[in-house]
């Protein structure tokens, strides 16, 4: 493990296989031991537990992993990667590694990577989902969206990130990192910051600095949202233009659905201004907003 964590020992392979790392596919590896066990340690896996990765690299977290999981399932686009993988994973019986993106679109995961996560899942009572990645920075926020919007019994993420987006995942109201974001994980789980890592623990070194994040998915809070479909839509909305008045964003987003005199009626009952913005809002707040907006809805 602690030669394969190594920049001279990852150039010589790369070297080796043809291979060079590529900036648009998040193709940073973490070449720092403490910190990729902290990133292990930190999921709190046990064998209970179902684990998705997304970005297998070389399978170094991988081969940390699997062994204290029920089973894992890695994704990986990289054809080389995904070889080189393949060689030191292939002692572990419970890996499944498909090479192929974890993502159908933006705003969906891949079909196969569902069903194949299903599949693991239904192998044993009382499984849940965990999400243990190094993520590639181009595909984190809708890896970690789609998921927690999923029907899959998700327990929790342990990633690394950007800063950036750690930041806007931890953000309070009224600040500049609150957004959609924030409420839709705030309104669902524990944000933990575990720590933040400088690009020198990375190679090739990106521009920005990252952090490992621990969300606990909290079962009761998702059961408190009647609908987290409608939620999930309605909270994107209220951010579609971020510095227009909340009036004039609900509005919009209501159009051919409710006239303004609903949407009026609507934020009086919430005892809420329209001159208020959406950054404003907490979350507990925008939650009752937005079964407000459900029940009038289904009210018409």
């Amino acid at each position: 493990m602690g030669e394969r964590q190594t920049v001279a020992y990852l150039t010589k392979r790369f070297r080796e296989v043809g291979f060079y790392p590529v900036s648009r596919r998040g193709q940073n590896f973490l070449v720092d031991l403490n910190l990729l066990e902290l990133l292990a340690g930190s999921a709190g896996v046990t064998s209970q537990d179902v684990v998705l990765e997304v970005g297998t690299g070389t399978g170094s977290l991988t081969s940390l992993i699997a062994p204290l999981a029920a089973a894992m399932v890695t994704v990986e686009v990289d054809e080389r990667l995904a070889q080189m993988a393949n060689e030191e994973l292939d002692e572990l019986d419970n890996v499944t590694l498909l090479l192929q993106d974890a993502l159908k679109n933006k705003n969906t995961l891949h079909a196969n990577v569902l069903d194949t996560l299903r599949e693991k899942l239904a192998e044993g009572p009382d499984r849940q989902l965990k999400l243990v990645s190094n993520l590639p920075y181009n595909i984190a926020t809708p890896i970690i969206s789609n998921l927690l919007a999923s029907d899959l019994p998700v327990a929790s993420m342990t990633i690394t990130i950007q800063k950036e987006l750690a930041d806007r995942l931890k953000a309070s109201p009224s600040t500049k990192d609150y957004g959609a974001l924030s409420i839709w994980f705030q309104s669902q789980c524990q944000v933990e910051l575990v720590r933040i890592m400088p690009p020198t623990v990375f190679w090739p070194r990106p521009k920005v600095h990252s952090a490992i994040v621990h969300m606990l998915v909290e079962p009761e809070r998702q059961a408190a949202i009647p609908d987290r479909g409608f939620f999930h839509k309605f909270v994107r909305s209220l951010f579609f233009h971020r510095r227009k008045f909340l009036r004039s964003v609900l509005i919009s987003a209501m159009k051919g659905r409710l006239n303004k005199q609903d949407v009026d009626d609507v934020l009086k009952q919430q005892q809420l201004g329209g001159n208020l913005r959406a950054e404003q809002l907490s979350v507990p707040t925008v939650l009752d907003l937005s079964e407000a907006f459900r029940q009038r809805l289904d009210s018409q």
